[in-house]
């Protein structure tokens, strides 16, 4: 399962964000938790300069722009990916 955040205060961008991500996961049917993170020292856990940002399992993928489904997908596939081969180690 994989765990996507978005990083942002909660203005319209970080919404369709979030929609863009839902839509990919869904697209994928990959299951996914997905968190809104609003709070300015848990965002500067990551390396986010501007956001939204977008974290797919502890990887900051996206920042400052909203992602096409495409890429979100893509992203999405590399992580379900690592989780298959730490599975398989």
């Amino acid at each position: 399962m994989l765990n996507v955040k978005i990083l942002g205060p909660g203005c319209v961008n970080c919404y369709m964000m979030r929609q863009v991500a839902v839509d990919a996961l869904e697209m994928l049917d990959a299951e996914a938790t997905i968190e809104h993170i609003t709070d300015h020292d848990e965002m500067g856990k990551y390396p986010i300069m501007y956001t939204p940002g977008l974290v797919i399992d502890e990887q900051l993928v996206c920042a400052g722009r909203i992602p096409s489904i495409k890429e979100v997908m893509s992203w999405a596939e590399e992580a379900l990916a690592r989780e298959e081969n730490d599975k398989s180690k």
